[in-house]
């Protein structure tokens, strides 16, 4: 994980709305990790395409939470990942 971690910077979820408004995160090496604390049923989108949507949270503070979509392949993938994933 160090090896994978040097040079960039951690930004936890319950920080990222304070980080891009305050940094520009587009010039910086970042990553955040998350809980998979939520999913919805997929859904159907006007296209006809099927989509899931990930409710994420760091488990810091539990009423920041980030949406996470998920489309095309990465839907078709991970889909069925269990709540509480990391």
């Amino acid at each position: 994980m160090n090896r994978k971690m040097a040079n960039r910077k951690l930004i936890r979820l319950s920080q990222l709305k304070s980080k891009l408004s305050t940094e520009n995160l587009e010039e910086i090496d970042w990553v955040t990790f998350g809980v998979i604390v939520k999913k919805v049923t997929p859904q159907s989108a006007n296209n006809g395409r099927t989509f899931s949507i990930w409710r994420l949270n760091d488990l810091r503070d539990l009423n920041e939470c980030v949406s996470l979509f998920l489309f095309g392949e990465v839907h078709k993938e991970h889909w069925k990942t269990d709540q509480g994933t990391v």
